[in-house]
């Protein structure tokens, strides 16, 4: 018959062991920290196993050196057990740091990723695009703003000219009874119309990029007396003298290849006042003649009744009060 030895195997944790041969030699912690110079709450953290609490090990070391000395206990063993347990111990709080540390990562609602941070980009240039075709395809269907600011509808005046300002659509041209006039970066717009007497009726046209336009008219109540004419009704009888003072007259102005500021009198009345655009054509009609001051002599082209005079001066520079009847130049 076959026997078999059996060895029972020590699954003590070195706190326990200590409690139990302390126990057995019914010592307690307060002699053996007597004894030892340990003192008494590091042998409980010991016997506990609580080693977090415990010092740097090369104080625990010693302490077990010295309880090893007084029990009569391996030293070497004591240490060896006590390195085994404090690593076990220390593997077991970093699992349980990594597992909490990790966890709202895992969980969040704002965690941040490539693909979250590729998402947020397609999305803003989806919306970028999207409000720039909505303002491009409203500005496309939508008539170009216009706003009309002076003179008032249905006003007075007793001048023979006024002075008109706006606001227009950033970009847009502007036309003042269909003639070009600049217009700000901002949009705004001024210039002088001359009247005739009695009432007047002012259109300004706006047209954006996509030509839509917008027009809007004020009336004006021009309030003075036609001089020049009143004093051809007394020269009548004179009217022999010189024909072609009686002819009317039709001036044609272009400039080129700059915008160009003039004033136009017609028979002695403020006709126009402000800056004419490059290749534009404004064009002038008078009894008897027609007077005119430009910035640019140099510039400014002229046509009598479909003659062309070719430039206005040949300086380059202002050039004022040149006249023109029926038959060309007369004086400057």
């Amino acid at each position: 018959m076959v026997r078999f030895t059996t060895k029972k195997i020590d699954s003590l944790t070195l706190g326990e062991r200590m409690k139990k041969i302390r126990e057995e030699r019914r010592l307690s912690l307060g002699e053996i920290s007597k004894s030892t110079k340990i003192q008494v709450k590091y042998l409980e953290y010991l016997e506990e196993g609580t080693y977090l609490k415990l010092p740097a090990d090369v104080y625990v070391k010693g302490f077990l050196r010295s309880y090893s000395v007084f029990m009569g206990l391996n030293e070497s063993a004591i240490i060896k057990q006590f390195e085994r347990e404090k690593g076990i111990h220390k593997n077991i709080k970093k699992v349980v740091e990594d597992d909490g540390a990790r966890l709202p990562v895992k969980f969040s609602s704002i965690v941040i990723t490539p693909k979250k941070i590729i998402i947020s980009v397609i999305l803003f240039f989806v919306l970028f695009s999207f409000i720039y075709l909505y303002i491009e395809v409203n500005n496309f269907v939508s008539k170009p703003r216009l706003n009309i600011l002076n003179p008032i509808d249905l006003s007075t005046v007793t001048g023979s000219s006024v002075h008109v300002t706006g606001i227009a659509e950033k970009d847009a041209l502007v036309f003042i009874n269909d003639q070009p006039v600049l217009v700000s970066e901002k949009g705004e717009f001024s210039e002088d119309v001359g009247l005739k007497p009695g009432l007047n009726m002012i259109n300004v046209k706006a047209r954006s990029k996509f030509n839509k336009e917008d027009t809007k008219s004020v009336s004006v109540n021009a309030d003075f007396e036609n001089a020049v004419s009143d004093q051809s009704a007394i020269n009548i009888p004179d009217q022999n003298v010189n024909s072609s003072n009686s002819q009317s007259v039709k001036l044609d102005v272009h400039v080129s290849p700059n915008p160009t500021w003039m004033s136009v009198e017609a028979d002695g009345n403020l006709v126009y006042s402000g800056v004419l655009l490059p290749d534009s054509v404004q064009t002038f009609n008078a009894n008897n003649k027609i007077s005119i001051t430009s910035g640019k002599g140099n510039e400014t082209f002229i046509k009598v009744n479909g003659k062309d005079m070719g430039m206005l001066s040949s300086e380059n520079g202002v050039v004022r009060d040149v006249v023109y009847d029926a038959s060309g130049k007369i004086t400057k």
